[in-house]
């Protein structure tokens, strides 16, 4: 059975920092497109993140420069790095893996981020 277990979400001060963390079971994240999605009230679901099967990352516009997405393929681990957090980052961030990036075929499910002071 396939797991993917976030955690590491809160509140935190604009400006501040939060490293978030999807461990998985029953795969191997190496083997497969992984990315970080997020969702906020009244707003679709939107990637953040991804690292490819091929290990190349990309970014969305909103968080280029400030996010930081790696993996540890010992720990089959996924990470958010995520620096210099504004108030409209905000949301439920949840880790996904699939052949596919834009069609994931696992969920983790959810962690919540609050930036507000």
């Amino acid at each position: 059975q396939v797991q993917l277990v976030e955690s590491g979400g809160g509140l935190v001060q604009p400006g501040g920092s939060l490293r978030l963390s999807c461990a998985a079971s029953g795969l191997i994240l190496a083997d497969h497109a992984v990315g970080w999605f997020r969702q906020s009230p009244g707003k679709q679901r939107e990637l953040v993140a991804d690292i490819t099967r091929g290990g190349r990352t990309n970014y969305g516009y909103a968080v280029k420069g400030r996010f930081t997405i790696s993996r540890d393929n010992a720990r089959n681990t996924l990470y958010l790095q995520m620096n210099s957090l504004k108030p409209e980052d905000t949301a439920v961030y949840y880790c996904a893996a699939g052949v596919l990036i834009g069609t994931p075929n696992y969920w983790g499910q959810g962690t919540q981020v609050t930036v507000a002071s």
